[in-house]
């Protein structure tokens, strides 16, 4: 047996990366008011801002320049601890325990989270990777597995506890060299088959197998003495199999229910959603989305089989009501379907609930891969790559307006018109709400040019705010009742507070532009938009995007309460954590009613 020898953990990186983690700790608890550092030095733009923890034994100094909607910009080479004591994220969080007010019982798993967290990071800055010039130029999958910050808000944002550290080298995305999946039979007493109605089950398992290959695992059922017409075929995760399948599905592999015919022919690489795995060997096929039990940035990553039932519906309401929007076209919006499920049910669990995390271990979703869509002088990005620094402190975004040869005004009025101006007609003209996150949006560039976008997770995070009776029961899940200062949070916390004010940061650091001019081009966008659309001005004032302020919703409050279920997927808006009210940029740029 061969060991990892976790070469990356030296002290220089490891200094580095909790320097780099307390900077973002320090900036997203004070976002969220769960610390409050003081001024006690004003330099230019900049300040020299104080931090004492709880007890006021230890202090810390760094400096900081305030950006809009509340972001603490810090210089991470500025962040000083005492005297010059030892930058320690652990001991951050364990020195301000009371004010992030983590639960007891909470606290030790919630710092395994931070640790694995830090362990990641090291490995990302430690290793050979590709300078942000060079990223600028690179294939999809290459960018895709570059991306170092995770999701910009959280602090423990890569815990993936229950990964070995051979698991980690083998399964995470910036470690992994790909790896093939694991195919079984369940049998049709407790394995539920979904998709479209243009997909049927035997359609897609010979697109994904080939009909060499479901020939030799039809011949394996044959060979036990059982029917494949008894039986569904679908992919898995080989560390599911491994860790949690054998022993909790036990029963059923002993009964022939369950049955492990082997690896596919194809690779796959793990996508910065973990669960999720792109087809390396051919990229045109399906992603394959299965269950893995692992604990990762506030939940279990299962997957219900009860829930993949609706995923299907959900995936063609969603493109019967979209599709013949021209608007949506004219933006280059897609959606990438999730066209197809698998749900095994363990019938030893099944009385514990639905939501039992027992009872999401065993399911997978296959969603459409965007290289089937694009035209020829097309690339797909991930739209994170937009906040990334590499390891030497360089931006790739300035990279990809140079390549691009636009200047920079033109470059982001084209990214805003593929990204949010589609947002906007989801949200003002169908009440339609995706969770538009850097990770979940796939952009399109022709020459590094931003002209459209695939929406990905289209089924597990949209809401829509309109109850209609005629939706089809499936559907109905979708339905949140809410306030309209909470439905504008879909805009103004998901996409002005979770990404803008992040990428804000970036062009103040990385470009010439300011962030004046960069929160000028998005009210540009928004007041274009509305004038295009006068037919929704009274959804434009009742949800106001250029109101004064804004609620504050806080992510981390949510995570540092429960780390394992932050919220019910089921009713998102009432587990918010919501804090005062956070100034909004855009109300003195333009008014509704100018």
């Amino acid at each position: 047996m061969s060991l990892h020898t976790n070469n990356h953990l030296d002290p220089k990186t490891w200094n580095k990366v909790n320097r780099l983690y307390i900077k973002k700790a320090i900036s997203e608890f004070s976002h969220e008011l769960l610390i409050k550092p003081v001024l006690v030095e004003r330099k230019d733009s900049w300040g020299v801002y104080e931090l004492k923890s709880d007890d006021k034994e230890v202090t810390y100094q760094f400096n900081a320049q305030k950006l809009h909607f509340d972001h603490w910009y810090i210089d991470p080479d500025s962040i000083r601890k005492g005297t010059g004591g030892t930058l320690s994220l652990i001991a951050f969080i364990m020195e301000f325990k009371e004010s992030l007010q983590i639960p007891e019982p909470m606290l030790p798993t919630y710092l395994e989270e931070i640790s694995c967290t830090l362990y990641g990071a090291a490995y990302k800055y430690g290793g050979e990777w590709l300078t942000s010039a060079e990223l600028a130029n690179a294939t999809f999958q290459q960018i895709e597995g570059a991306m170092i910050e995770g999701h910009p808000c959280f602090i423990a944002n890569n815990g993936r506890i229950g990964f070995s550290v051979s698991d980690y080298h083998q399964y995470s995305p910036e470690a992994s060299q790909g790896f093939k999946i694991l195919w079984l039979a369940g049998h049709k007493d407790n394995a539920i088959f979904t998709s479209i109605n243009t997909l049927s089950y035997e359609q897609l398992v010979e697109q994904e197998l080939g009909k060499k290959q479901l020939k030799l695992f039809e011949g394996q059922l044959l060979e036990r003495g059982l029917n494949p017409s008894d039986y569904y075929f679908f992919p898995m995760n080989p560390w599911q199999w491994e860790n949690k399948l054998s022993y909790v599905f036990a029963t059923d592999i002993a009964t022939n229910q369950l049955v492990l015919l082997g690896e596919g022919e194809d690779t796959y690489q793990p996508q910065q959603s973990i669960r999720t795995l792109f087809n390396k060997s051919n990229p045109e096929k399906y992603y394959v989305k299965t269950a893995l039990s692992i604990q990762n940035m506030g939940f279990m990553r299962g997957l219900s089989p009860y829930y993949m039932q609706s995923t299907p519906e959900i995936t063609m309401w969603i493109s019967d009501l979209l599709k013949e929007d021209q608007y949506l076209r004219s933006c280059g919006f897609s959606m990438l379907g999730e066209i197809a499920t698998m749900g095994y049910i363990n019938r030893n669990f099944e009385p514990m609930g639905r939501t039992n995390i027992y009872n999401k271990m065993l399911s997978v979703l296959w969603r459409e891969s965007p290289l089937g869509y694009l035209k020829a002088n097309q690339k797909p990005m991930t739209m994170a790559a937009l906040l990334h620094v590499d390891p030497d402190g360089n931006a790739l975004l300035p990279h990809l307006i140079q390549t691009s040869g636009k200047d920079e005004a033109t470059w982001i009025r084209s990214y805003l018109s593929s990204y949010l101006a589609p947002l906007l007609h989801c949200f003002y003209a169908y009440d339609l709400v995706f969770m538009p996150h850097g990770e979940n949006i796939i952009l399109i560039l022709e020459d590094n040019l931003p002209v459209g976008m695939f929406m990905k997770d289209i089924t597990e995070e949209v809401v829509t705010f309109r109850p209609n009776e005629n939706y089809p029961d499936k559907v109905q899940r979708l339905v949140v009742e809410a306030e309209d200062e909470v439905k504008v949070l879909s805009i103004a916390t998901d996409v002005f507070d979770c990404f803008f004010r992040f990428l804000g940061q970036v062009i103040v650091a990385h470009c010439e532009m300011t962030e004046r001019t960069f929160w000028e081009l998005v009210a540009d966008c928004i007041v274009t938009y509305q004038q295009l659309h006068p037919e929704f001005e009274e959804k434009y004032k009742s949800c106001d995007l250029f109101a004064d302020s804004f609620i504050r919703s806080c992510l981390n409050r949510l995570q540092l309460n429960n780390h394992k279920q932050m919220v019910d997927l089921s009713n998102p808006v009432n587990g918010l954590q919501f804090i005062g009210r956070i100034d909004n940029p855009l109300a003195t740029l333009h008014s509704v009613n100018a």
